[in-house]
C-alpha cells in the first residue's frame, strides 16, 4: 500500500477522495436497477452465466481488457494506466440454494438443478448481488478518473465462492500465467454485512475469517431386520457416537481461548424404520483461525471416526474424503494499517473495527497463490436505527 502512495496513486486525504469521486460519480440509479437485476436473477455456484456475461459486457463497454471463463465463469476486466501499482479488486457472483420470502418486488423467483441434479429455489441471500455491483460501479467510476492515478487495475469477478472453489478453480486454471492476469501488489475485497449499518465500514487486521474444510464420512455396518440387532453391526448408532465424541475434540483437546468449530450438518442413514442399514453417512464442517489448529482438528476427527467404528466392530474400516477447502482470511498488518487511515480520514465516524468471525471465504487464495498481502472489509448493509 506504501506504494500505492509513492507512486502515483490517489492522495490520501479526505478532501482529494471526495473531490474525485464527486467529480466522477457514475449513475448510481443505473447501478441500484442492475443491483435489482442480479437479486432476480441468481445463479448457482459454476452456474453463474448470464451473471459473468452482465460483468464482462460492463468492463469493455469501459475500456477493459477482458478475459473470461477462467476456472468456470470467472471474469477479469485489466486497465493499464501507465507506470505504477498493479491493485486486484475481487467480487464473488454466485447465490445460494434458498427460498426467498422477503416479499420485495424484484424477489427472486428462480429455480435451478443443484449439482445432485435436484431441482431447488435460489436467491443472492449472501450479498453477491451487491458485491459485483460495487466492483462495477468501481470499475467505471476508476477508469473515469483515469486521470487522477496511475498503475494496472485489476476487475476480477470470481464464481463459486459458495463451494470454497472458484478462487483456486481460477488459480489452477492459470489466472496468473496462462490468461497473462498481471500479478498484483495486493489482493482487496469487501463482504456485505447486516452486522454494520448502511454507510459503514469494518476493518481489521490479522484473521477476520476461519479456514473450512468440509470432511465426508461413510461408517459401514452390516444390515439386517431391526427386530435383531444382535446380529447386526448398527452403523447410525456408531455414527452417532461421532457425532457426540466430536464435541470433545474442541471442548478437550484445544488451548482455551483458540477458536475450533466441528458441526455435522448433515446425517443420512436407512430406508426404513424397521431395517438396519449397511451404511451410515456423515458430512461435518470445520472451521479455526489457524492453521495449525486446523490441522489439530481434522488429525482428531479421523482419530475419532475411525476408533469408533473398531470400538463398534464395523466389518470395513470408514471412508472419509474431503472438500471445500479455503485457508483463512488474514488481512496484512501493515497494509490494514494505511488503508484503515485513509477509511478513517474518508468515513470519520462511519470507520470501525472488523469483528472476526467463524464464517470462510476463499478470497485469500488469489493473494496466497503468489504470495502478497490482501485485505478483506466488512461493508454495512441495515438501515440505520
Amino acid at each position: 500500500m506504501t506504494r500505492l502512495q509513492s507512486q502515483g496513486a490517489i492522495a490520501s486525504t479526505d478532501g482529494a477522495y471526495r473531490g474525485i469521486i464527486n467529480r466522477y460519480r457514475p449513475d448510481l440509479e443505473y447501478y441500484e436497477s442492475t443491483y435489482k437485476d442480479l437479486h432476480q436473477h441468481p445463479e448457482l455456484s459454476e452456474q453463474e452465466e448470464r451473471t459473468s456475461a452482465i460483468a464482462a459486457s460492463h468492463l469493455k463497454r469501459n475500456g477493459y481488457s477482458v478475459h473470461e471463463h477462467i476456472g468456470g465463469y470467472g471474469v477479469v476486466g485489466v486497465f493499464k494506466n501507465g507506470a505504477g501499482p498493479t491493485v486486484l479488486l475481487r467480487a464473488d457472483m454466485d447465490a445460494l440454494p434458498v427460498l426467498e420470502n422477503t416479499g420485495l418486488s424484484y424477489a427472486s423467483k428462480k429455480e435451478m438443478k443443484d449439482q445432485h441434479g435436484h431441482t431447488v429455489p435460489v436467491m443472492h441471500a449472501c450479498g453477491h448481488d451487491v458485491h459485483i455491483t460495487c466492483l462495477m460501479a468501481a470499475a467505471e467510476l476508476l477508469h473515469a478518473a483515469r486521470s487522477e492515478w496511475k498503475g494496472t487495475l485489476i476487475c476480477l469477478f470470481q464464481p463459486a465462492e459458495e463451494f470454497a472453489a472458484g478462487a483456486q478453480a481460477m488459480v489452477d486454471d492459470g489466472l496468473y500465467s496462462k490468461h497473462g492476469i498481471p500479478k498484483p501488489e495486493i489482493v482487496l475485497g469487501q463482504h456485505v454485512f447486516c452486522l454494520y449499518k448502511a454507510g459503514t465500514v469494518a476493518l481489521t487486521a490479522g484473521p477476520v475469517f476461519a479456514a473450512v474444510d468440509g470432511v465426508s464420512i461413510r461408517v459401514f455396518g452390516k444390515g439386517g431386520h431391526g427386530s435383531m440387532p444382535q446380529d447386526c453391526v448398527d452403523p447410525i448408532l456408531t455414527a452417532s457416537h461421532i457425532v457426540v465424541r466430536l464435541q470433545d475434540i474442541v471442548s478437550r483437546e484445544l488451548q482455551p481461548g483458540k477458536l475450533g468449530v466441528i458441526t455435522c450438518g448433515k446425517f443420512h442413514a436407512g430406508t426404513a424404520s424397521n431395517i438396519i442399514p449397511d451404511y451410515a453417512d456423515l458430512e461435518l464442517t470445520v472451521r479455526s483461525y489457524d492453521a495449525k489448529i486446523q490441522k489439530q482438528l481434522l488429525g482428531a476427527i479421523e482419530r475419532v471416526v475411525r476408533a469408533e467404528c473398531d470400538a463398534s466392530g464395523s466389518p470395513q474400516p470408514p471412508r472419509l474424503a474431503y472438500f471445500s477447502h479455503a485457508p483463512a482470511t488474514v488481512n496484512d498488518a501493515d497494509s490494514t494499517k494505511t488503508l484503515g487511515t485513509s477509511f478513517a480520514a474518508f468515513f470519520k465516524g462511519n470507520a470501525g473495527p472488523f469483528e472476526p468471525i467463524p464464517g470462510s471465504e476463499d478470497f485469500s487464495v488469489l493473494a496466497r497463490a503468489i504470495n502478497v498481502p490482501s485485505i478483506f472489509w466488512g461493508l454495512g448493509g441495515c438501515e440505520p436505527a
